[in-house]
Protein backbone atom coordinates (compact mmCIF):
# COMPACT_ATOMS: atom_id res chain seq x y z
CA UNK A 1 0.00 0.00 0.00
CA UNK A 2 1.41 3.39 -1.03
CA UNK A 3 2.01 5.88 1.78
CA UNK A 4 1.10 9.57 1.34
CA UNK A 5 1.86 12.52 3.64
CA UNK A 6 -0.24 15.69 3.47
CA UNK A 7 1.34 18.93 4.76
CA UNK A 8 -1.08 21.87 4.99
CA UNK A 9 -1.79 24.43 7.73
CA UNK A 10 -5.53 24.28 7.00
CA UNK A 11 -6.97 21.42 9.03
CA UNK A 12 -10.00 21.10 6.73
CA UNK A 13 -7.78 20.37 3.72
CA UNK A 14 -5.78 17.81 5.70
CA UNK A 15 -8.98 16.08 6.83
CA UNK A 16 -10.73 16.07 3.46
CA UNK A 17 -7.69 14.90 1.50
CA UNK A 18 -6.91 12.20 4.07
CA UNK A 19 -10.41 10.76 3.90
CA UNK A 20 -10.61 10.98 0.12
CA UNK A 21 -7.24 9.34 -0.57
CA UNK A 22 -7.79 6.69 2.13
CA UNK A 23 -10.99 5.65 0.34
CA UNK A 24 -8.91 5.05 -2.79
CA UNK A 25 -6.53 2.61 -1.15
CA UNK A 26 -3.71 4.83 0.15
CA UNK A 27 -2.30 4.94 3.68
CA UNK A 28 -2.44 8.64 4.53
CA UNK A 29 -0.88 10.75 7.31
CA UNK A 30 -1.14 14.50 7.70
CA UNK A 31 0.45 17.37 9.59
CA UNK A 32 0.06 21.15 9.74
CA UNK A 33 3.73 22.13 10.19
CA UNK A 34 6.95 21.67 8.27
CA UNK A 35 8.94 20.75 11.39
CA UNK A 36 6.59 17.90 12.27
CA UNK A 37 6.59 16.75 8.64
CA UNK A 38 10.37 16.40 8.58
CA UNK A 39 10.26 14.41 11.81
CA UNK A 40 7.63 12.07 10.34
CA UNK A 41 9.63 11.62 7.10
CA UNK A 42 12.70 10.57 9.13
CA UNK A 43 10.63 7.98 11.01
CA UNK A 44 8.50 6.60 8.17
CA UNK A 45 9.20 6.29 4.40
CA UNK A 46 6.59 8.04 2.23
CA UNK A 47 6.02 7.39 -1.47
CA UNK A 48 4.42 10.79 -2.11
CA UNK A 49 3.99 14.11 -0.29
CA UNK A 50 1.32 16.73 -0.99
CA UNK A 51 2.79 19.94 0.42
CA UNK A 52 1.25 23.40 0.68
CA UNK A 53 3.67 26.10 -0.45
CA UNK A 54 2.80 28.51 2.37
CA UNK A 55 3.12 27.08 5.88
CA UNK A 56 3.24 28.93 9.20
CA UNK A 57 6.72 27.74 10.16
CA UNK A 58 8.41 27.48 6.71
CA UNK A 59 7.84 27.74 2.98
CA UNK A 60 7.58 25.09 0.29
CA UNK A 61 10.93 25.84 -1.33
CA UNK A 62 12.93 25.23 1.85
CA UNK A 63 10.80 22.25 2.82
CA UNK A 64 11.24 20.71 -0.65
CA UNK A 65 15.02 20.93 -0.25
CA UNK A 66 14.85 19.39 3.25
CA UNK A 67 12.62 16.54 2.03
CA UNK A 68 15.05 15.72 -0.78
CA UNK A 69 17.92 15.69 1.70
CA UNK A 70 16.13 13.14 3.90
CA UNK A 71 14.32 11.09 1.25
CA UNK A 72 15.50 11.78 -2.34
CA UNK A 73 13.15 9.18 -3.86
CA UNK A 74 9.94 10.65 -2.41
CA UNK A 75 7.66 12.31 -4.98
CA UNK A 76 6.61 15.85 -3.95
CA UNK A 77 3.56 17.68 -5.33
CA UNK A 78 3.14 21.34 -4.38
CA UNK A 79 -0.27 22.78 -3.42
CA UNK A 80 -0.41 26.47 -4.26
CA UNK A 81 -2.70 29.48 -4.51
CA UNK A 82 -2.93 31.38 -7.81
CA UNK A 83 -0.57 34.12 -6.62
CA UNK A 84 2.22 31.57 -6.08
CA UNK A 85 2.02 29.77 -9.43
CA UNK A 86 5.29 31.25 -10.73
CA UNK A 87 7.08 30.10 -7.60
CA UNK A 88 5.53 26.65 -7.93
CA UNK A 89 6.75 26.39 -11.53
CA UNK A 90 10.25 27.22 -10.31
CA UNK A 91 9.97 24.52 -7.65
CA UNK A 92 9.10 21.97 -10.33
CA UNK A 93 12.37 22.93 -12.03
CA UNK A 94 14.11 22.31 -8.70
CA UNK A 95 12.77 18.79 -8.24
CA UNK A 96 9.06 18.88 -7.35
CA UNK A 97 7.04 16.47 -9.51
CA UNK A 98 4.23 18.95 -10.25
CA UNK A 99 2.00 21.56 -8.64
CA UNK A 100 -1.75 21.84 -8.21
CA UNK A 101 -3.66 25.08 -7.65
CA UNK A 102 -6.40 25.82 -5.14
CA UNK A 103 -9.34 25.30 -5.10
CA UNK A 104 -8.62 21.57 -5.07
CA UNK A 105 -10.70 19.14 -7.12
CA UNK A 106 -10.68 15.51 -5.88
CA UNK A 107 -10.58 13.85 -9.33
CA UNK A 108 -7.75 16.10 -10.48
CA UNK A 109 -5.74 15.28 -7.33
CA UNK A 110 -6.36 11.54 -7.67
CA UNK A 111 -5.29 11.52 -11.34
CA UNK A 112 -2.11 13.45 -10.54
CA UNK A 113 -1.26 11.22 -7.56
CA UNK A 114 -1.77 8.03 -9.59
CA UNK A 115 0.29 9.41 -12.47
CA UNK A 116 3.13 10.44 -10.15
CA UNK A 117 3.22 7.09 -8.35
CA UNK A 118 3.14 5.11 -11.60
CA UNK A 119 6.44 6.62 -12.73
CA UNK A 120 9.86 5.53 -11.58
CA UNK A 121 11.11 8.03 -8.98
CA UNK A 122 14.22 10.03 -9.82
CA UNK A 123 16.54 11.32 -7.14
CA UNK A 124 17.14 15.06 -7.17
CA UNK A 125 20.86 14.39 -7.57
CA UNK A 126 20.16 12.69 -10.90
CA UNK A 127 18.44 15.70 -12.48
CA UNK A 128 20.73 17.13 -15.17
CA UNK A 129 21.23 20.87 -15.07
CA UNK A 130 22.76 22.66 -18.05
CA UNK A 131 25.85 24.73 -17.24
CA UNK A 132 25.34 28.50 -17.16
CA UNK A 133 26.79 30.88 -19.67
CA UNK A 134 29.50 32.18 -17.35
CA UNK A 135 30.80 28.63 -16.94
CA UNK A 136 31.11 28.15 -20.72
CA UNK A 137 32.22 31.42 -22.24
CA UNK A 138 35.88 30.74 -21.48
CA UNK A 139 35.85 27.83 -23.94
CA UNK A 140 36.14 28.24 -27.70
CA UNK A 141 33.15 27.01 -29.67
CA UNK A 142 35.14 24.10 -31.09
CA UNK A 143 35.61 22.67 -27.59
CA UNK A 144 31.99 23.04 -26.56
CA UNK A 145 30.72 19.88 -28.20
CA UNK A 146 28.06 19.41 -25.56
CA UNK A 147 26.17 21.85 -23.36
CA UNK A 148 23.34 20.44 -21.28
CA UNK A 149 21.15 18.47 -23.70
CA UNK A 150 22.50 20.14 -26.88
CA UNK A 151 25.53 18.92 -28.82
CA UNK A 152 27.73 21.27 -30.85
CA UNK A 153 30.08 20.39 -33.66
CA UNK A 154 33.14 21.78 -35.44
CA UNK A 155 31.61 22.42 -38.86
CA UNK A 156 31.29 26.01 -40.06
CA UNK A 157 27.45 25.94 -39.86
CA UNK A 158 27.70 24.76 -36.24
CA UNK A 159 30.22 27.46 -35.35
CA UNK A 160 27.99 30.11 -36.95
CA UNK A 161 24.99 28.81 -34.99
CA UNK A 162 26.93 29.02 -31.73
CA UNK A 163 28.15 32.56 -32.47
CA UNK A 164 24.62 33.78 -33.19
CA UNK A 165 23.25 32.07 -30.09
CA UNK A 166 25.82 33.61 -27.73
CA UNK A 167 25.33 37.04 -29.31
CA UNK A 168 21.57 37.22 -28.93
CA UNK A 169 21.15 35.32 -25.65
CA UNK A 170 22.22 38.14 -23.25
CA UNK A 171 19.83 40.60 -24.93
CA UNK A 172 16.08 40.69 -24.43
CA UNK A 173 15.33 40.46 -28.17
CA UNK A 174 12.50 38.33 -29.49
CA UNK A 175 13.94 35.51 -31.60
CA UNK A 176 12.64 33.47 -34.53
CA UNK A 177 14.25 30.02 -34.82
CA UNK A 178 13.88 28.47 -38.24
CA UNK A 179 14.81 24.87 -38.95
CA UNK A 180 13.54 21.58 -40.33
CA UNK A 181 11.72 19.07 -38.16
CA UNK A 182 14.08 17.38 -35.71
CA UNK A 183 16.91 19.94 -35.81
CA UNK A 184 16.56 20.79 -32.11
CA UNK A 185 14.74 24.12 -32.12
CA UNK A 186 13.47 23.77 -28.54
CA UNK A 187 16.96 22.83 -27.31
CA UNK A 188 18.37 26.00 -28.90
CA UNK A 189 15.58 28.07 -27.34
CA UNK A 190 16.41 26.57 -23.95
CA UNK A 191 20.08 27.40 -24.44
CA UNK A 192 19.22 31.03 -25.23
CA UNK A 193 17.24 31.16 -21.99
CA UNK A 194 20.07 29.56 -19.98
CA UNK A 195 22.58 32.08 -21.37
CA UNK A 196 20.33 35.06 -20.58
CA UNK A 197 19.71 37.18 -17.48
CA UNK A 198 16.37 35.33 -17.13
CA UNK A 199 18.02 31.94 -16.57
CA UNK A 200 16.74 31.70 -12.99
CA UNK A 201 13.15 32.30 -14.11
CA UNK A 202 10.66 29.91 -15.79
CA UNK A 203 11.17 28.53 -19.29
CA UNK A 204 7.79 27.51 -20.71
CA UNK A 205 7.43 25.69 -24.05
CA UNK A 206 4.15 25.39 -25.96
CA UNK A 207 3.60 23.47 -29.21
CA UNK A 208 1.18 25.61 -31.22
CA UNK A 209 0.93 22.87 -33.86
CA UNK A 210 -1.03 20.64 -31.48
CA UNK A 211 -3.52 23.36 -30.44
CA UNK A 212 -7.01 23.49 -31.84
CA UNK A 213 -8.61 26.88 -32.43
CA UNK A 214 -10.74 26.42 -29.31
CA UNK A 215 -7.81 25.51 -27.04
CA UNK A 216 -5.22 28.02 -28.25
CA UNK A 217 -6.53 31.06 -26.34
CA UNK A 218 -6.92 29.06 -23.13
CA UNK A 219 -3.42 27.54 -23.36
CA UNK A 220 -1.79 30.90 -24.13
CA UNK A 221 -3.75 33.27 -21.91
CA UNK A 222 -5.57 31.01 -19.42
CA UNK A 223 -9.27 30.95 -18.58
CA UNK A 224 -11.63 31.53 -15.67
CA UNK A 225 -13.80 28.85 -14.15
CA UNK A 226 -17.06 28.47 -16.09
CA UNK A 227 -15.92 30.61 -19.02
CA UNK A 228 -16.84 27.82 -21.45
CA UNK A 229 -18.14 24.26 -21.39
CA UNK A 230 -15.58 22.07 -19.65
CA UNK A 231 -13.85 24.92 -17.80
CA UNK A 232 -14.23 23.29 -14.37
CA UNK A 233 -11.55 25.47 -12.79
CA UNK A 234 -9.38 28.51 -13.37
CA UNK A 235 -6.39 27.81 -15.66
CA UNK A 236 -3.11 29.71 -15.68
CA UNK A 237 -1.97 30.26 -19.27
CA UNK A 238 1.53 29.95 -20.72
CA UNK A 239 2.18 33.71 -20.57
CA UNK A 240 1.47 33.85 -16.84
CA UNK A 241 3.50 30.72 -16.18
CA UNK A 242 6.47 32.25 -18.01
CA UNK A 243 6.24 35.65 -16.26
CA UNK A 244 9.76 36.95 -15.67
CA UNK A 245 11.23 34.24 -17.89
CA UNK A 246 11.03 32.94 -21.45
CA UNK A 247 8.08 31.65 -23.46
CA UNK A 248 8.91 29.36 -26.38
CA UNK A 249 6.17 28.97 -29.00
CA UNK A 250 6.90 26.12 -31.40
CA UNK A 251 5.17 25.78 -34.80
CA UNK A 252 3.98 29.38 -34.48
CA UNK A 253 2.71 29.48 -38.08
CA UNK A 254 -0.12 27.09 -37.15
CA UNK A 255 -1.95 29.68 -35.01
CA UNK A 256 -5.23 30.87 -36.47
CA UNK A 257 -5.71 34.47 -37.60
CA UNK A 258 -7.82 35.50 -34.60
CA UNK A 259 -5.23 34.12 -32.14
CA UNK A 260 -2.51 35.99 -34.06
CA UNK A 261 -4.48 39.20 -33.50
CA UNK A 262 -4.77 38.49 -29.77
CA UNK A 263 -1.06 37.64 -29.60
CA UNK A 264 -0.11 40.92 -31.28
CA UNK A 265 -2.15 42.85 -28.70
CA UNK A 266 -0.42 41.03 -25.83
CA UNK A 267 3.05 41.76 -27.24
CA UNK A 268 2.22 45.45 -27.75
CA UNK A 269 0.55 46.07 -24.39
CA UNK A 270 2.43 43.51 -22.27
CA UNK A 271 -0.87 42.51 -20.69
CA UNK A 272 -3.03 39.43 -21.01
CA UNK A 273 -6.67 38.80 -20.25
CA UNK A 274 -7.83 35.28 -19.38
CA UNK A 275 -10.71 33.86 -21.37
CA UNK A 276 -13.91 34.83 -19.55
CA UNK A 277 -12.28 37.63 -17.54
CA UNK A 278 -12.20 41.43 -17.88
CA UNK A 279 -9.13 41.81 -15.66
CA UNK A 280 -5.85 42.83 -17.29
CA UNK A 281 -2.76 41.03 -15.97
CA UNK A 282 0.68 42.53 -16.63
CA UNK A 283 3.31 40.12 -17.94
CA UNK A 284 7.06 40.33 -18.51
CA UNK A 285 8.06 37.60 -20.94
CA UNK A 286 10.81 37.12 -23.50
CA UNK A 287 9.41 35.46 -26.63
CA UNK A 288 11.20 32.86 -28.72
CA UNK A 289 9.20 31.36 -31.59
CA UNK A 290 10.03 28.54 -33.97
CA UNK A 291 8.79 27.25 -37.29
CA UNK A 292 9.82 24.67 -39.86
CA UNK A 293 8.27 26.96 -42.48
CA UNK A 294 9.75 30.25 -43.62
CA UNK A 295 7.57 32.79 -41.80
CA UNK A 296 8.34 35.53 -44.33
CA UNK A 297 6.96 33.30 -47.10
CA UNK A 298 3.88 32.65 -44.92
CA UNK A 299 3.44 36.44 -44.65
CA UNK A 300 3.63 36.81 -48.43
CA UNK A 301 1.02 34.07 -48.86
CA UNK A 302 -1.30 35.84 -46.39
CA UNK A 303 -1.16 32.99 -43.85
CA UNK A 304 0.69 34.97 -41.18
CA UNK A 305 0.22 38.58 -40.09
CA UNK A 306 3.03 40.84 -41.25
CA UNK A 307 2.88 43.09 -38.18
CA UNK A 308 3.17 40.06 -35.88
CA UNK A 309 6.10 38.74 -37.92
CA UNK A 310 8.00 42.01 -37.48
CA UNK A 311 7.28 41.96 -33.72
CA UNK A 312 8.94 38.55 -33.49
CA UNK A 313 11.71 39.22 -35.99
CA UNK A 314 14.18 41.16 -33.84
CA UNK A 315 16.68 38.36 -34.48
CA UNK A 316 16.50 35.18 -36.59
CA UNK A 317 18.48 31.98 -36.07
CA UNK A 318 18.60 29.33 -38.77
CA UNK A 319 19.47 25.80 -37.59
CA UNK A 320 21.14 23.91 -40.44
CA UNK A 321 19.90 20.39 -41.21
CA UNK A 322 22.10 17.45 -40.27
CA UNK A 323 22.94 16.72 -43.93
CA UNK A 324 24.54 20.19 -44.15
CA UNK A 325 27.00 19.42 -41.34
CA UNK A 326 27.97 15.80 -41.85
CA UNK A 327 31.39 16.39 -40.30
CA UNK A 328 29.59 16.84 -36.96
CA UNK A 329 28.18 13.31 -37.10
CA UNK A 330 30.93 11.84 -34.85
CA UNK A 331 30.11 14.34 -32.07
CA UNK A 332 26.39 13.64 -32.24
CA UNK A 333 26.86 9.88 -32.44
CA UNK A 334 29.33 9.83 -29.54
CA UNK A 335 27.04 11.91 -27.34
CA UNK A 336 23.90 9.92 -28.14
CA UNK A 337 25.68 6.58 -27.69
CA UNK A 338 26.72 7.68 -24.19
CA UNK A 339 23.19 8.85 -23.34
CA UNK A 340 21.57 5.67 -24.65
CA UNK A 341 24.09 3.52 -22.78
CA UNK A 342 22.93 5.12 -19.54
CA UNK A 343 19.26 4.74 -20.52
CA UNK A 344 19.71 1.02 -21.20
CA UNK A 345 22.17 0.48 -18.33
CA UNK A 346 24.59 -1.39 -20.59
CA UNK A 347 28.12 -0.75 -21.89
CA UNK A 348 28.28 1.47 -24.99
CA UNK A 349 28.31 -0.38 -28.30
CA UNK A 350 30.28 0.77 -31.35
CA UNK A 351 29.34 1.23 -34.99
CA UNK A 352 30.69 -1.13 -37.61
CA UNK A 353 32.49 0.47 -40.56
CA UNK A 354 29.57 -0.48 -42.80
CA UNK A 355 27.11 1.34 -40.52
CA UNK A 356 29.40 4.39 -40.35
CA UNK A 357 29.43 4.53 -44.14
CA UNK A 358 25.62 4.26 -44.18
CA UNK A 359 25.38 7.12 -41.66
CA UNK A 360 27.65 9.28 -43.83
CA UNK A 361 25.66 8.61 -47.00
CA UNK A 362 22.15 8.86 -45.52
CA UNK A 363 20.26 12.18 -45.92
CA UNK A 364 18.76 12.20 -42.40
CA UNK A 365 15.36 13.76 -43.29
CA UNK A 366 14.40 13.59 -39.60
CA UNK A 367 17.69 15.30 -38.62
CA UNK A 368 19.11 15.03 -35.09
CA UNK A 369 15.91 13.52 -33.67
CA UNK A 370 16.02 10.73 -36.26
CA UNK A 371 19.71 10.06 -35.55
CA UNK A 372 19.04 9.72 -31.84
CA UNK A 373 16.11 7.36 -32.43
CA UNK A 374 18.18 5.22 -34.82
CA UNK A 375 20.94 4.94 -32.20
CA UNK A 376 18.39 4.04 -29.52
CA UNK A 377 16.94 1.28 -31.67
CA UNK A 378 20.30 -0.08 -32.81
CA UNK A 379 21.75 -0.05 -29.29
CA UNK A 380 18.74 -1.90 -27.95
CA UNK A 381 19.02 -4.60 -30.64
CA UNK A 382 22.81 -5.01 -30.32
CA UNK A 383 24.23 -7.24 -27.53
CA UNK A 384 26.78 -5.70 -25.16
CA UNK A 385 30.38 -5.57 -26.42
CA UNK A 386 29.24 -6.17 -30.03
CA UNK A 387 29.33 -3.83 -33.03
CA UNK A 388 26.14 -2.32 -34.39
CA UNK A 389 25.55 -3.98 -37.75
CA UNK A 390 23.33 -3.05 -40.70
CA UNK A 391 20.74 -5.55 -39.46
CA UNK A 392 20.04 -3.26 -36.47
CA UNK A 393 19.20 -0.25 -38.65
CA UNK A 394 15.61 0.60 -39.64
CA UNK A 395 14.38 -0.44 -43.05
CA UNK A 396 14.30 3.08 -44.49
CA UNK A 397 18.08 3.38 -44.04
CA UNK A 398 18.90 0.01 -45.57
CA UNK A 399 16.39 0.24 -48.42
CA UNK A 400 17.19 3.67 -49.79
CA UNK A 401 14.13 5.46 -48.46
CA UNK A 402 11.66 2.65 -47.80
CA UNK A 403 9.51 2.74 -44.69
CA UNK A 404 8.47 0.19 -42.11
CA UNK A 405 4.87 -0.80 -41.68
CA UNK A 406 2.87 -3.17 -39.52
CA UNK A 407 1.49 -4.85 -42.64
CA UNK A 408 3.94 -7.59 -43.63
CA UNK A 409 5.56 -8.82 -45.75
CA UNK A 410 5.75 -5.62 -47.86
CA UNK A 411 7.78 -5.12 -51.03
CA UNK A 412 8.47 -1.82 -52.76
CA UNK A 413 7.26 -1.35 -56.33
CA UNK A 414 6.57 1.73 -58.44
CA UNK A 415 3.34 2.98 -59.97
CA UNK A 416 3.10 4.17 -63.58
CA UNK A 417 3.78 7.76 -62.56
CA UNK A 418 6.96 6.77 -60.71
CA UNK A 419 5.61 7.02 -57.17
CA UNK A 420 6.65 4.34 -54.69
CA UNK A 421 3.97 1.87 -53.76
CA UNK A 422 3.74 -0.78 -51.06
CA UNK A 423 3.24 -4.24 -52.57
CA UNK A 424 1.11 -6.35 -50.20
CA UNK A 425 -0.11 -9.94 -50.30
CA UNK A 426 -3.32 -10.43 -52.27
CA UNK A 427 -6.29 -9.79 -50.03
CA UNK A 428 -9.98 -9.12 -50.45
CA UNK A 429 -10.05 -7.37 -47.09
CA UNK A 430 -11.33 -3.89 -47.91
CA UNK A 431 -9.72 -2.44 -44.77
CA UNK A 432 -6.27 -3.72 -45.82
CA UNK A 433 -6.70 -2.26 -49.30
CA UNK A 434 -7.67 1.11 -47.83
CA UNK A 435 -4.69 1.07 -45.43
CA UNK A 436 -2.36 0.28 -48.32
CA UNK A 437 -3.71 3.21 -50.34
CA UNK A 438 -3.37 5.59 -47.36
CA UNK A 439 0.15 4.35 -46.65
CA UNK A 440 1.33 4.90 -50.22
CA UNK A 441 -0.23 8.34 -50.49
CA UNK A 442 1.17 9.58 -47.16
CA UNK A 443 4.67 8.28 -47.95
CA UNK A 444 4.81 9.99 -51.33
CA UNK A 445 3.41 13.29 -50.04
CA UNK A 446 5.94 13.28 -47.19
CA UNK A 447 8.76 12.76 -49.65
CA UNK A 448 7.39 15.50 -51.91
CA UNK A 449 7.49 18.07 -49.08
CA UNK A 450 10.78 16.75 -47.63
CA UNK A 451 9.01 15.32 -44.56
CA UNK A 452 7.48 18.63 -43.45
CA UNK A 453 4.38 17.39 -41.62
CA UNK A 454 2.61 20.75 -41.70
CA UNK A 455 2.86 20.94 -45.50
CA UNK A 456 1.98 17.26 -45.82
CA UNK A 457 -1.20 17.73 -43.78
CA UNK A 458 -2.17 20.70 -45.98
CA UNK A 459 -1.65 18.73 -49.19
CA UNK A 460 -3.58 15.77 -47.79
CA UNK A 461 -6.38 18.16 -46.68
CA UNK A 462 -6.29 16.94 -43.06
CA UNK A 463 -5.17 18.60 -39.83
CA UNK A 464 -1.81 17.81 -38.20
CA UNK A 465 -3.37 15.79 -35.40
CA UNK A 466 -5.09 13.48 -37.90
CA UNK A 467 -1.82 13.08 -39.80
CA UNK A 468 0.04 12.15 -36.61
CA UNK A 469 -2.64 9.58 -35.77
CA UNK A 470 -2.30 8.00 -39.23
CA UNK A 471 1.50 7.93 -38.96
CA UNK A 472 1.20 6.02 -35.69
CA UNK A 473 -1.45 3.65 -37.11
CA UNK A 474 0.70 2.83 -40.13
CA UNK A 475 3.93 2.76 -38.10
CA UNK A 476 5.59 5.42 -40.24
CA UNK A 477 8.51 6.90 -38.35
CA UNK A 478 8.54 10.52 -39.57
Amino acid sequence: MKRILIIDDEINICTLLSKFLSKHGFKVDSTMTGAQALKMIKEEPYDLILCDYRLKDTDGAKLLNDIHQISPQTVVIIITGYTDVRIAVEMVKNGAYDYISKPLYPDEILNLVNKALSQKPVAISEIAVAPHAHEENNLPATQQHKTGSYVYGESEPSKALYRELTLVAPTDYSVIIFGETGTGKESVAHLIHEHSSRKGQPFVALDCGSLSRELAASELFGHEKGSFTGAIGTKIGAFEQAHGGTLFLDEISNLTYDIQVALLRVIQEKQIRRVGSMKEISIDVRLIVASNENLFESVQKGKFREDLFHRFNEFTIHIPPLRARREDLPFFVDSFMTQVSKELNKPPVVLSEEVWECFRQYDWPGNIRELKNVIRRASLLTPANKEISMAALPLEMKGGGTFRTTMAPPQETFSQNGEEELEMPESNDLKSVALKAEYNKIINVLKEVKYNKTKAAQLLNIDRKTLYNKLRLLNINY
